[in-house]
């Protein structure tokens, strides 16, 4: 099992930053790609940027050039830096863990980013 522990969050008016930190615990040497979800209300949960051991990113078409994520394979921790934010960057900001071998995925228990104008 893994746990994900989240920090960071808050409210911000728009073009402002925010930084989101996740801390993995538990069967760490089995995870594969962590990095960061989020659901606004009303929409689907989608991704916003996610980091394989090796650097490969994955990233939302909406938050590129303004989003960076950067992982400590060491201690385990990803974190995401939020620049010039927008109101619908609000929403609800889950940090996930992946386990490919074992098909499975791990949430952390979500932090709302709240962005007003």
């Amino acid at each position: 099992q893994v746990q994900l522990v989240e920090s960071g969050g808050g409210e911000v008016q728009a073009g402002g930053s925010l930084r989101l930190s996740c801390a993995a615990s538990g069967s760490i040497s089995r995870i594969d790609a962590m990095g960061w979800y989020r659901q606004a209300p009303g929409k689907q949960r989608e991704v916003v940027l996610t980091i394989t051991p090796d650097n490969f990113t994955v990233q939302a078409y909406s938050t590129k050039g303004r989003f960076a994520i950067s992982r400590d394979n060491v201690n385990n921790i990803v974190h995401l830096q939020m620049n010039s934010l927008k109101p619908e960057d609000t929403a609800v900001y889950y940090c996930y863990a992946e386990n490919k071998r074992a098909s499975m995925d791990y949430w952390g228990q979500g932090t709302q980013v709240t962005v007003y104008s």
